[in-house]
């Protein structure tokens, strides 16, 4: 099927092409922004071993379904699903994993682009000096400043999203193909000279040790998950995004090769982070368990304090913006594929329209950070204290529909489709092949199902009867 079709939408001028659309998907925030302080709060070493063992156990897997997935359907990825079930002569619900995924990522999108958007802002707030020579108490009451100013965060995320339309607008080959061929290249070079700078003027060897070496005293149960988890969620699986570049994806590039080297790249980013971060943080005897505001409160005091921190510290933050405008792109595209598709829009119109309801859905989350008395709350889920929308949208898609998607993602492709479809769709060797089919049958399919009991505080309870 996939050799004899094409995507409506249009198809990736190649392997490359492709790699640098799917490696941008991944590499986002959650590389350069999360991993690193959830790395710093979870012991270092011994975490990264374990996220490393579940990016090859987990991730692959995961994603070569989802490439799968979206090359022999060629369409959003709710329809791609359903195609493939009827192929497979199984009920059209299956479609769920698809749908999922798109209303996922949207839901993501809404207050990813606030995030990128803060990111953006101290790009301006770093290359005008605003944290030179200024006290840690002073820039933490910059950033609060900044959280609590509306109007403030709505503009920057209208900044984000009116960026993301026009790119997404422009096409496949003019917009998304484009800016992926302009931003990686750039990101890739922006984050290996921010790893040198920080090799050469920061406590290099203290990171390296920190990063490397392991240290299982420090490594929770909640920490193994927690490393399970974002291993998951750092490829963006689950959230339509690998189902439809996949959709683009010409039929006689490999999945299986292309969606390693896609795990490696996402993976040497996530590290080159850390190795950008760290030195920095030691050298300036900060501490690397500083939680979200580790690059937005604890890496601005070490660059208004170190020689051409304006300059070093601009092109970092330019580096963050970069990385969150291609997972933004990522994340749009599923919802506007489907608006073309079904509703008979232009392109143009169907991005259009998607961003300007993303930047409405996400005064949500502008109100929670500013603490609007309407936007804030108390509720207790799974035992989880949640106090804003933004948590709402945030617990809801990470702890809910990413794990659960992922979980039927890996059922559908092991145990719906037909073994002959996905052995034609991979055209992997009968080794490969046999590993791939054992991992989304059998060992995903557990892996995944706890995290998803983990997060919301199943395992948890069971692990304390237990005594555990």
């Amino acid at each position: 099927m996939s050799g004899a079709r094409e995507s409506v939408h249009g198809m990736w001028s190649g392997r490359f092409a492709f790699i640098l659309a799917a490696t941008g998907a991944a590499v986002g925030l959650g590389n350069i922004w999360k991993f690193p302080y959830i790395m710093g709060e979870n012991g270092g070493g011994a975490f990264v071993l374990v996220y490393l063992l579940c990016i090859v156990l987990i991730g692959i897997p995961v994603m070569m379904s989802e490439v799968l997935i979206g090359r022999r359907g060629r369409q959003s990825p709710g329809l791609s699903v359903k195609t493939l079930a009827q192929e497979a002569s199984a009920s059209t619900r299956w479609q769920i994993a698809g749908w999922s995924g798109l209303v996922a990522s949207y839901l993501i999108l809404s207050f990813y682009a606030v995030v990128a958007g803060w990111a953006l802002a101290y790009v301006i707030k770093t290359a005008r000096g605003d944290f030179q020579g200024v006290g840690a108490e002073a820039i933490g009451a910059q950033f609060g400043a900044h959280l609590a100013n509306p109007w403030v965060l709505m503009a920057w995320s209208a900044v984000i999203l009116f960026v993301t339309v026009y790119v997404v607008g422009r096409g496949v080959h003019k917009g998304l193909e484009k800016a992926v061929n302009f931003l990686m290249p750039s990101l890739f070079v922006l984050l290996g000279v921010m790893a040198i700078y920080s090799a050469t003027n920061g406590a290099f060897g203290e990171a390296v040790a920190f990063m490397f070496t392991p240290d299982f005293s420090k490594l929770t149960i909640n920490g193994v998950l927690l490393a399970l988890g974002h291993a998951f969620f750092t490829l963006s699986l689950a959230s339509g995004a690998m189902i439809i570049y996949g959709a683009y994806l010409p039929s006689n590039v490999s999945i299986a090769k292309t969606s390693m080297l896609i795990a490696l790249v996402d993976t040497a980013v996530a590290m080159l982070a850390g190795l950008a971060i760290y030195p920095l943080v030691f050298q300036y005897g900060l501490t690397p368990a500083e939680g979200p505001g580790l690059i937005f409160v604890t890496l601005p005091i070490a660059f208004g304090s170190m020689p051409f921190g304006t300059f070093f510290g601009t092109l970092f933050f330019i580096m963050l913006v970069f990385a969150a405008f291609t997972s933004a792109i990522a994340m749009i595209e599923s919802t506007v594929a489907w608006l073309v598709e079904r509703k008979g829009l232009s392109r143009f119109t169907a991005t259009a329209a998607t961003g300007g309801s993303l930047w409405l859905l996400g005064l949500l989350t502008v109100f929670s950070f500013s603490g609007a008395s309407w936007a804030t709350f108390e509720l207790s889920v799974f035992g989880k204290s949640i106090s804003s929308f933004f948590e709402v949208v945030d617990y809801l898609t990470s702890a809910i529909m990413l794990p659960l998607g992922g979980l039927v993602i890996a059922i559908f492709t092991g145990w719906v489709m037909k073994k002959k479809i996905t052995q034609e769709e991979l055209q992997t060797s009968a080794v490969m092949y046999g590993i791939w089919r054992f991992a989304i049958r059998w060992f995903t399919p557990v892996a995944v199902a706890i995290v998803f009991l983990h997060l919301i505080g199943v395992l948890d309870r069971l692990l304390r009867l237990l005594g555990v």
